[in-house]
Parts: C-alpha cells; sequence; structure tokens
C-alpha cells in the first residue's frame, strides 16, 4: 500500500495549527525497511523551539500510527523547523517574508538571467519584486546603479530566504 500524503498532510495541519504552527514542508523518502523517513517542517513567527518539535512528533505520531496512516512497515518521523535558509513555495511565503533577502531561481530566463538574489521589496497580485545590488566596478567603468526586476511567482522555480547576521564580529 501506497502512504496517502494528503491524508498525511491534513493530521500534520490539524495538529500544528491547534498549537500556533503552520505546517511548512513535507516530504517522505524511500520505499521500505528503515530508509524510510517523513519529514515534518513546522514554523511560527519568532521560531520554533525544540519543546515544539517535541509536542508535534509526539502527537502527529501517535495518531499516524493509531490511524496506520503509513503502512508497510517502520519509518522515521523527523519533525524540525525550516532553517534560517527556509523555501519559499507558497504565495503566503513571498507576502510574509518581504523585506527578507531571497535567492531565488527562475523557470524562464529574464534578461538572460535565470538567477537572483536580494531583498524581497514586494509580493503583490503574483509578481514578486526584489532588489539587485549594484554590480562592482570593473577597471575605468562606473559602478553599476542598483536595480529592481520584476519576476512573476508562476515562473519561480526555487527560492529560498537568506540568512543575514547582523553585527557578528563586531564591536559595536
Amino acid at each position: 500500500m501506497a502512504i496517502d500524503l494528503e491524508h498525511v498532510r491534513g493530521v500534520v495541519e490539524r495538529v500544528t495549527a491547534s498549537s500556533g504552527l503552520e505546517l511548512v514542508e513535507l516530504e517522505f523518502r524511500g520505499v521500505g525497511g528503515k530508509a524510510r523517513m517523513l519529514r515534518v517542517f513546522i514554523d511560527k513567527p519568532g521560531g520554533v523551539t525544540h519543546a515544539d518539535c517535541e509536542a508535534v512528533s509526539r502527537e502527529v505520531g501517535t495518531i499516524l500510527d493509531v490511524e496506520e496512516a503509513v503502512p508497510g512497515g517502520s519509518y522515521t518521523l523527523e519533525v524540525s523547523s525550516p532553517g534560517l535558509d527556509r523555501k519559499l513555495s507558497r504565495p503566503e511565503d513571498f507576502a510574509r517574508f518581504v523585506g527578507s533577502r531571497v535567492k531565488l531561481t527562475t523557470r524562464e530566463p529574464i534578461e538572460g538571467n535565470r538567477f537572483f538574489e536580494g531583498p524581497l521589496e514586494s509580493f503583490k497580485d503574483g509578481m514578486l519584486v526584489l532588489a539587485l545590488s549594484a554590480g562592482k566596478a570593473k577597471r575605468g567603468k562606473s559602478e553599476q546603479p542598483a536595480r529592481q526586476v520584476e519576476i512573476a511567482y508562476s515562473n519561480v522555480e526555487k527560492a529560498n530566504l537568506v540568512p543575514e547576521f547582523k553585527g557578528v564580529g563586531s564591536r559595536e
């Protein structure tokens, strides 16, 4: 029997919603034996704690086992935060992280490029606006000014937050 990921997603979403958390991503890997793993990534404003992950793991694991929602033998359930370089995949993700630095790849090139990185200035009506940093000056040429690029959400192949560490190593 194959795993019904939509059923599992429903279980996880009920548990996370009741705890004030959000389900960011769900993935199931492996086909048999000990290599099978169900990964659940959760988040909340301000970040998740170890206790949040433990509580979700305990509750989701119990429900999935009682409902026999993961047939085919043993599996490992892993619950964690999406990390500092969190994947952005839903429109809600882009709206939530306006102002954050983003690294993304497009399906189709824009101005000859598919790879972009910069602060996400806005997300509205299915369009992202990224601020691209100024290009470095080449010998004898002036620095290119910073500019913006508009990218349709439907053209985003992959996007992640870029961790920014402020004040690391400074004495201010």
